[in-house]
Parts: C-alpha cells; sequence; structure tokens
C-alpha cells in the first residue's frame, strides 16, 4: 500500500495496539512506533503484544523502533500515548516530520504543566499545521473482541478530517464521525475520564440512581461551561467525545473508573494520580479556575485525588451545590 492508505501509530499501549489491530483486520497497513524493542520484538516476532496479549496481530501491522521509517512510511499518524509522554514524542517526531504529513492525537487529557490542550502542545514540536484528536467510547477490550465501538475526529483542518475518516473508519467495529470542533472535542474527551472518576466514586458510595442522574446532568452543564469558555462549543460535551465517552467508561473495565471506586473505599495510594482520569481531573480544576469557570462536581473530585478532601465529604459537597444550582 501506498505512503497515502498507511496508518502510522505513535505508542503502541493498549489503545495503539487495539486501533492497530481494528485497522490492520480492516486490510489497511499499519506501522506501530515503539521505542520499547522489546515490545516491537514481540510484535514482529510473535505476532503478539505484551502491552495486549488478547489482540490479534494481522499480517498488514508492523511495529518499528525508528521515527525515520514511521514518518517515511506513513502520513497520517495517530498518537496513542500517554498526556505525560506527549511533550517528548511530538519533540522526537518534529525531527522527520515535514508539512505534508497529518497527525491526531487520541490523548484523554490536558498537557502539564500548563494544563494545556494536547493539540497546542503537539502544534509546538511539529513542523505540520494538520493537527487533530480522535475520542470517543472506544475501550481497547472492545475494539480487540469485534465490539461495535465509535468515534469523533474533529480538526481545524477538512483534509485531517476527511482523511481520518477515510482510514480509520472499520465498519462494524469502528465508526468514525466528524467535527469542527477541535476545542471542544479535546476539551470533553478529556473531562469524560476525569467525570468517569467521578460517577466511580458515586457508584463506590452507594449514592443511588436518583442522585447518580443528577449528577450526570450537573456534570454535563458544569463541563459544556468550561468547553465554552476554551473557545469549544456548548454542546459538545453532550456527544460522542464527553458524555459518550464517559458512559461507555463507566465500569470496572475503566481504570478511571476503577480508582473512583477505591477512592471511595478510602483507598489513596501513591499511583493514584496515574490515570489519564485523576491527571485530567487535577488540570481540569486548575484550568477552571484560571478561566473562572464554576465548576464544583470537578474540583471536588481534583480535591480527593489530591487528598484535600475526603471523599464522602466531597460527596456532601457536590450534593449540596447541585441542590443550590437546580
Amino acid at each position: 500500500m501506498s505512503r497515502a492508505d498507511t496508518v502510522g501509530i505513535v505508542g503502541a499501549g493498549r489503545f495503539g495496539t487495539a486501533l492497530g489491530s481494528v485497522l490492520a483486520r480492516a486490510n489497511r497497513r499499519v506501522i506501530l512506533w515503539s521505542r520499547d524493542a522489546a515490545v516491537v520484538d514481540s510484535i514482529q516476532t510473535k505476532r503478539t503484544s505484551p502491552r495486549l496479549p488478547d489482540a490479534p496481530l494481522p499480517a498488514s501491522l508492523s511495529a518499528t523502533t525508528d521515527p525515520r521509517m514511521l514518518a517515511a512510511e506513513a502520513r497520517f499518524l495517530v498518537m496513542a500515548v500517554s498526556s505525560t509522554n506527549v511533550r517528548d514524542r511530538a519533540r522526537e517526531l518534529g525531527d522527520y516530520l515535514d508539512g505534508s504529513h497529518i497527525v491526531v492525537h487520541a490523548v484523554g487529557a490536558l498537557a502539564t504543566p500548563n494544563n494545556e490542550r494536547v493539540s497546542e502542545v503537539v502544534g509546538e514540536g511539529l513542523p505540520t499545521l494538520k493537527i487533530g484528536v480522535l475520542a470517543g467510547p472506544a475501550l481497547p477490550a472492545d475494539l480487540v473482541a469485534g465490539e461495535y465501538a465509535s468515534m469523533v475526529i474533529a480538526s481545524n483542518f477538512e483534509e485531517v478530517v476527511a482523511e481520518g475518516r477515510r482510514l480509520l473508519n472499520a465498519p462494524p467495529v469502528l465508526r468514525v464521525y466528524s467535527s469542527k470542533d477541535l476545542a471542544g472535542v479535546e476539551l470533553a474527551s478529556a473531562l469524560a475520564g476525569a467525570y468517569t472518576l467521578a460517577l466511580g466514586l458515586c457508584d463506590g458510595l452507594g449514592m443511588g440512581v436518583g442522585p447518580r442522574a443528577v449528577l450526570v446532568t450537573r456534570i454535563v452543564a458544569e463541563a459544556s461551561r468550561l468547553c465554552v469558555a476554551s473557545s469549544g462549543k456548548e454542546r459538545t460535551f453532550a456527544g460522542l467525545a464527553g458524555l459518550g465517552n464517559m458512559l461507555v467508561r463507566a465500569t470496572e473495565r475503566s481504570a478511571d473508573y476503577a480508582l473512583g471506586r477505591r477512592l471511595a473505599e478510602g483507598v489513596l495510594t501513591a499511583d493514584t494520580q496515574r490515570t489519564e482520569g485523576a491527571r485530567a481531573a487535577v488540570a481540569g480544576a486548575a484550568l477552571a479556575k484560571t478561566l473562572r469557570v464554576r465548576m464544583p462536581v470537578l474540583t471536588g473530585v481534583a480535591a480527593v485525588i489530591d487528598g484535600t478532601l475526603d471523599p464522602r465529604e466531597a460527596a456532601l459537597l457536590i450534593g449540596d451545590t447541585v441542590a443550590v444550582e437546580e
């Protein structure tokens, strides 16, 4: 297949590998780039990844440790790395990419330490302006199992969206929709993880279906306020990247939801902030404070993660705020 029809995936973690597997099974040529030589060797020689051993890896999927090779062989790239690594990976790729490349990220968090949208960080490190985001309710396990999943791609450039839909659509397993609201989709994706943690906290505390329903409506309201304050559209969080993403992830299969349940049980460990949702909650609360946006649910979750607020006190505080705002 030609360079234009090849999908490069930056990162061979769970999501990157699952996405690559789905695309390869749909007869796309896929190249995974990982800095971990052992992972690349396993994919190349054993046709399995230690990060996601259940994922079938067809012959059209290959892996490399060479960013130069990735840039030469694939014009369309998906960055599937953690928010803590995205800045370094963008800088590293920047030495090999040019203005013809299209880069979309699938990072569901904000970039620290300045709480920036990931597209802003990626744009600083890469020579291309053709940047977008891929977000939505697609869990690695569902993609591997062939379950129906959907995502949305957003960019300020129509070419990014069009190429993303052409190369990433893999029905019936994965359907990709489009949006022009780059800022809104990025914020919605990041906040979805943070609020998934909030739902885990809610369920862990046994708040019940009534309060849970009220909590979800308040989440949509306050997340929409932050999207607007960040130059996004008010309705975006109510779509796939935000609400849809959050509802699909609100199960024990999600690390963010599981963390919320553990926090409800009073389990605070050194790795509390290691999920993307936890990072997004802390960064999102800081961004909301900077932009002077009132977000009591997110602020409460961030305080629990930081260890400055007891989970049950947070639940009471959020409940009181919801009652007042309603």
